[in-house]
């Protein structure tokens, strides 16, 4: 399934309903928790998006991403996921925080190894952030990988969005 952005001009980050409904026990049966997606295409066409998902019921929050595949478009047949418990969301709120300078998350299952790197980088004629997130699958050592600059302005709705997220996971 193909999906683009509600407003990809402005590649800038935009809340977006929930595909699968997320219950938690503070939602009623008709409610969705909001997901959190950093959509960034570019004119080059090698632009992603990011959707950060909160499960309290599987204690995990899911990070999904997908590659341009056209003007505005993103490839979500495709898409990478990774489901990260607490440690995982304290090294990158850590990052985001400027307490250290990168976050490099790796993890390894029988049928892919995903990894998620986020830096603070020096650079005034850049972007303060970059994030990659990559998926090679164990069986035919295919390599799926989405890379995209953050913004101050991103970087902190993402750690707003990530310090309820640990507080929700924790169940506090």
């Amino acid at each position: 399934m193909k999906d683009t952005a509600l407003d990809p001009t402005t590649a800038t980050a935009t809340p977006s309903a929930s595909l699968t409904e997320h219950a938690t026990s503070s939602t009623t049966p008709t409610e969705r928790a909001a997901d959190y997606a950093i959509y960034k295409p570019n004119s080059r066409g090698n632009g992603g998006v990011l959707r950060f998902s909160l499960n309290p019921a599987k204690a995990a929050l899911f990070v999904e991403a997908a590659a341009q595949c056209g003007d505005k478009q993103f490839d979500w047949d495709n898409k990478i996921i990774m489901k990260w418990g607490l440690s995982d969301v304290g090294s990158v709120l850590a990052t985001l925080q400027a307490r250290q300078p990168q976050a490099k998350l790796f993890h390894q299952t029988d049928k892919a190894n995903s990894a998620f790197d986020l830096t603070l980088r020096d650079d005034p004629e850049r972007a303060p952030y970059a994030l990659s997130i990559s998926r090679q699958d164990t069986a035919d050592k295919s390599l799926r990988k989405v890379a995209i600059p953050l913004t101050h302005a991103e970087a902190a709705v993402l750690e707003a969005a990530l310090r309820v997220a640990v507080g929700r996971l924790i169940g506090w």
